[in-house]
């Protein structure tokens, strides 16, 4: 099989567009089962039930929990690469107009967390200013700046104030207050009420549980790593690119099972919740990059090497709109649990909500395939470049 190793003519990296796809696709699945945001369940009384319900919650959130956004966080980064070096080709400088961008996604954040207060678009419309900062370091410069933050500073300085000061104790729940009202306003306001309540209050809760939880300085770090990804040209296909990967793969897999085994038995070793609790979340957070690192290398080489890159393919239309996806998502999850729409949070276990995941997944997979027969991109995601590329002024 002979594939080109440079950039194709409109830019578009098909294995980006499949490995969006399917970060979209795992987000989706952990935002229904969670009942976006609503961790409140009906009390089953079906052995079966019970049964499926823990199996589904496991797997699901085994596999795509603290991963799926990663690699979404990944192809922000690499995107941003490919529209600054598009632009740097051209003798032009896509900084101003990246930042301008930044505004527009806030936009579209503040919109998406009126109806879904547990989003990600905010974050990441306040953290892609670092791209800005580091895009014309060397590689790397960015590379450990990337490593210092992946390895959850914060963190480690917690770990290290509480080993200098016994007396040091950690509030774990910052954010659980404003989670409550969030909850309140979802499960008994109005539409309006929901909104008001989610643009303010919901927006706090949910920046205080990233920033409780590591994802400030973990996405900043994968902005990077995707950026120095897009810079070493690692998505197109040659000898040395799929070497890198197995490289990826076999070491990421070789990290995995000992640092996700130390999660399981540092409570039995640490009694001290203001050590234990940040040595958890740096260990929950470093397993869940390396498996991403296990699911991201898996899926290129799949892609490259195997006969199912026809199947891996078939997710390319769903990530290319992958904006229109996250925000209709958070539209129709609102209305199909929270109290101003149909209220099914009093009625759906776990596994009736994976069932209504998958079935929302495949109506927006064929919106897509039909959306993409007549246009490039989807409606948002057309409007989003429109506004970014917008003139003022004269010429």
């Amino acid at each position: 099989m002979h594939l080109s190793n440079t950039l194709p003519h409109n830019n578009r990296i098909e294995i980006a567009d499949v490995l969006r796809g399917f970060a979209v696709m795992g987000i989706t699945l952990i935002h229904f089962i969670e009942r976006f945001s609503l961790n409140s369940f009906p009390e089953e009384t079906c052995n079966f039930l019970i049964f499926t319900d823990r199996v589904i919650w496991d797997s699901v959130f085994f596999t795509f929990s603290g991963k799926a956004y990663c690699i979404f966080a990944l192809l922000f980064g690499f995107s941003f690469f490919i529209q600054d070096n598009s632009q740097k080709l051209k003798g032009k400088d896509f900084r101003g107009r990246f930042a301008w961008r930044l505004v527009l996604l806030l936009f579209i954040a503040c919109i998406n967390s009126a109806l879904f207060p547990g989003e990600i678009l905010v974050l990441y419309a306040l953290l892609g200013y670092v791209l800005i900062a580091v895009c014309r370091l060397s590689t790397r410069t960015v590379t450990i700046i990337a490593v210092i933050l992946l390895l959850q500073p914060i963190e480690l300085g917690q770990i290290i104030y509480a080993l200098i000061n016994p007396d040091y104790v950690i509030n774990a729940d910052l954010d659980a207050p404003y989670w409550e009202l969030v909850n309140t306003a979802q499960k008994e306001g109005s539409f309006l009420e929901m909104c008001k309540t989610a643009i303010w209050t919901g927006n706090v809760a949910n920046m205080g549980w990233m920033l409780l939880h590591g994802r400030v300085t973990q996405t900043a770090g994968l902005f990077m790593v995707g950026m120095i990804i897009g810079r070493s040209n690692a998505f197109l296909y040659s000898e040395k690119n799929i070497k890198i990967w197995i490289k990826v793969f076999i070491i990421a897999v070789t990290a995995f099972f000992p640092i996700y085994g130390l999660i399981n038995i540092l409570p039995d070793f640490i009694s001290r919740e203001a050590l234990l609790v940040p040595s958890v979340l740096l260990c929950k957070s470093l397993s869940n990059i390396v498996f991403t690192g296990i699911m991201f290398a898996g899926i290129i080489l799949v892609y490259y090497l195997t006969t199912l890159k026809n199947v891996l393919h078939k997710f390319a239309p769903y990530g290319r709109m992958s904006l229109t996806n996250y925000l209709s998502q958070s539209l129709i999850g609102g209305f199909l649990f929270y109290n101003w729409g149909l209220g099914l949070y009093l009625h759906t276990g776990i596994t009736a909500c994976i069932l209504i995941g998958v079935s929302v997944f495949f109506l927006q997979y064929f919106f897509c395939n039909w959306w993409l027969r007549s246009h490039r991109q989807g409606p948002l995601e057309w409007l989003w470049k429109k506004a970014t590329w917008i003139k003022v002024g004269k010429g």
